[in-house]
């Protein structure tokens, strides 16, 4: 049964050590544990926190041998879902009695090759949600497959109902849509996406979806990077990331952040009951909602002048969570 209680969530923004799974997961466990011992029951990572994120100034969309030898390192250490890595975040989140979200990227060992731009809810049990970025972005095309679109789920959690978006994929209204039928309560979205806009866009998101939004973004410099893979830019700032992690209320409240500038951890109680109380309001999948006159689209993949009647196709229901 849907729970309404309050939830302490940290949105945790941290550099991970470049290209050293080994020290992304020490690191990970340190900040759990750091958290934790704040009251902290969902722990939430940036994007590709697993070895790192291959930032567009730091690659290149020629031939060229560096690349791949970056491409080699990634592969080499990134995560297995299940896996040794996730077997021990298992661990302690068992240990700690929470929940942890990170981003990684994510690898095959028994079909070596493609990588590609994962989520991961693990809680004391095990994965509890893998969703596959279902477009790579530009640059991110270098190195990440597309995913598959079949895991847009909702994890019904003994801390409420948990989904979420990869960085841009926040962007996309089907894709955000898709997931606000699920009846999210807290919503993730781990990113590289430091801009103000990035604010705005969770606001919204905590509007349409009557959910807490927990927006986490990884902090860089410079310094945290090989050398090798710095010489690679043709101009490089103070900062790679600047951050930019935010929480915000249901209805669209920011109360934390936006945190800028440093490496850091924005602690908050997220009643759930806020949720249910602004979908009062606002449903945009219930009393709001007129997928009847909206959805147009009836398998053809062509727009119909005439109402669609029956969507139940329109959204399949592998994303409810059900």
């Amino acid at each position: 049964m849907t729970t309404f209680r309050s939830v302490r969530v940290a949105a945790v923004q941290a550099t991970p050590v470049v290209l050293d799974a080994e020290g992304c997961v020490a690191k990970a466990e340190e900040l759990m544990r750091t958290a934790a011992d704040d009251g902290a029951e969902l722990i939430v990572l940036p994007e590709c926190f697993i070895p790192f994120y291959p930032l567009s100034r730091l690659t290149r969309s020629d031939w060229d041998p560096r690349q791949t030898d970056l491409y080699e390192r990634m592969w080499l250490n990134s995560v297995d879902v299940p896996g040794p890595i996730t077997d021990r975040l298992t661990a302690v989140c068992a240990e700690l009695g929470v929940h942890v979200a990170i981003g990684v990227n994510e690898r095959e060992s028994d079909r070596p090759g493609t990588l590609y731009n994962s989520l991961l809810l693990i809680g004391p049990t095990g994965v509890l949600l893998r969703h596959r970025k279902l477009m790579p972005t530009h640059h991110e095309r270098l190195f990440h497959g597309v995913g598959a679109g079949d895991d847009l789920t909702v994890a019904d959690t003994p801390i409420g109902r948990i989904s979420g978006l990869i960085c841009w994929e926040n962007y996309m209204p089907l894709a955000r849509y898709a997931l606000y039928r699920g009846g999210p309560q807290i919503w993730l979205a781990p990113t590289m996406e430091d801009r103000d806009m990035w604010t705005g866009l969770m606001q919204t998101i905590a509007m349409e979806s009557g959910a807490w939004v927990v927006g986490v973004c990884g902090y860089s410099r410079p310094s945290d990077y090989p050398d090798e893979l710095i010489a690679m830019a043709s101009s490089v700032p103070e900062e790679l990331s600047r951050g930019g992690s935010v929480v915000v209320a249901p209805g669209g409240e920011i109360v934390a952040g936006p945190l800028y500038g440093e490496e850091g951890m924005l602690i908050v109680d997220c009643d759930l009951r806020r949720g249910l109380r602004a979908k009062y309001s606002f449903d945009a999948v219930g009393h709001y909602s007129r997928e009847e006159l909206l959805f147009r689209v009836l398998g053809s993949g062509e727009l119909s002048g005439e109402p669609a009647g029956d969507v139940s196709g329109a959204f399949p229901e592998l994303h409810t969570g059900h």
